[in-house]
């Protein structure tokens, strides 16, 4: 069956994780996406690994569904047949630390002159135009400057950082979402464009409800751990046997959810109580509200609440630990984790592609192994021969 984005050639020059989010989407969605390593291969293949010598599971979970090539971008056969690949190629996409490309000499304007039809993609830190644009940037640094993590963590405590990636997979969602729309365009007028997305942004992006505060009243959003400043009950409650992971997350949002709970909970007379009628005036009660809710989870595991509450109709959410998430039935039975088998590593659990598309359904491969497809891609597309392709090794090439 066609994918959704058959016939689009992605060159993916990124690294960690930023950019691979981004083309990582591409791929998903059938686009023929070409990872381009220098001949050592990306830093996220090596310097996160677990095992020396094996790729690491960090690469591994950023780059299925592409094919990889190794070529070194600062000698001058690697540039030209890098050159050679841009003019059959539809998107170029990188992350590099600001002004590498163009020291390269192969930044957007010189790509464009050799194919104005193409989409050239760049992740940064910051925006350009502004006084941070060239200073580096990772996903801790983008949720410090994007406010994340002033608005993360206890009420009394410091500011935290969020485990996600908000900064990293969130600007490389963006940026997915910017070359398409640039694909778009460039049927209507046939030439391509520049795509940039700053990590800062996209931050500021995905967390912009909680400004809202600073709109209301003009100070700085606090920090609320798990509570919420607008609804009760809305909070992580503690489960048996009381491991590290045993809680569940509930969040009351209308007056039938609440009637609902306070039944189950052996509390029915709280759900017609005037002064709980509202989420927002529940508030008050906040601590006892919670002490009533934690005495009904503490003597049942947090499956067996979930599957009680969830099923009242109450949003209710198990805390799942990482190995939990790989295991779950549910993303097992829909087929968003599904099991690979890689030739160094065996057998594992993969994360599959979170957007659905029933006309392109994605089939996750593995990621490659270093320079996997040189002799595919460079033969192919190059005309490079068996013979040459052994002199470009041995020159450092590839």
């Amino acid at each position: 069956m066609p994918k959704a984005l058959d016939g689009i050639r992605v060159l993916d020059l990124t690294q960690y994780e930023a950019g691979p989010s981004s083309t990582q989407m591409l791929a998903w969605l059938g686009a023929d996406v070409i990872k381009i390593e220098p001949p050592s291969g990306e830093p996220g293949r090596t310097a996160l690994s677990d095992t020396r010598g094996e790729d690491a599971w960090f690469f591994m979970l950023l780059n299925s569904c592409k094919k990889g090539v190794t070529l070194n971008l600062k000698s001058p056969r690697g540039k030209a047949m890098f050159e050679a690949l841009v003019k059959r190629s539809d998107v170029v996409v990188e992350n590099m630390a600001p002004g590498v490309m163009d020291r390269l000499g192969l930044g957007y304007e010189h790509l464009r002159r050799l194919n104005p039809r193409l989409i050239h993609a760049s992740v940064k830190g910051f925006a350009s135009g502004g006084p941070y644009a060239d200073y580096k940037s990772f996903e801790w640094i983008a949720q410090a400057m994007a406010g994340a993590m002033s608005m993360t963590g206890a009420p009394d405590g410091p500011p935290t950082k969020a485990i996600g990636g908000l900064a990293d997979t969130g600007a490389g969602l963006h940026t997915a979402i910017g070359i398409l729309a640039a694909i778009i365009q460039r049927q209507a007028t046939g030439v391509g464009q520049q795509v940039e997305v700053a990590q800062q942004d996209a931050v500021v992006n995905l967390l912009r409800i909680h400004l809202r505060e600073t709109y209301v009243s003009g100070k700085p959003a606090r920090r609320q751990g798990n509570r919420s400043a607008a609804a009760a009950p809305s909070n992580i409650y503690r489960c048996s046997p009381g491991g590290p992971n045993d809680y569940v997350f509930i969040h009351c949002a209308t007056q039938e959810m609440w009637i609902s709970l306070t039944k189950i909970v052996g509390r029915p007379e709280l759900g017609t109580d005037p002064r709980y009628e509202d989420r927002r005036d529940r508030v008050a009660f906040m601590d006892d509200i919670d002490a009533m809710i934690e005495t009904w989870t503490a003597d049942r595991p947090k499956h067996e609440v979930l599957r009680i509450l969830a099923g009242a109709g109450i949003p209710c959410g198990a805390v799942l630990d990482s190995a939990e998430v790989l295991s779950d039935p549910h993303l097992r039975q829909t087929g968003f984790i599904t099991d690979l088998e890689h030739p160094r590593r065996g057998v594992y659990p993969m994360p599959g592609n979170p957007v659905r598309l029933s006309d392109s359904p994605t089939e996750v491969v593995r990621s490659p192994l270093l320079g996997e497809h040189n002799a595919e891609i460079f033969g192919t597309l190059l005309g490079v021969g068996s013979e040459e392709l052994e002199t470009l090794h041995r020159d450092g090439v590839i």
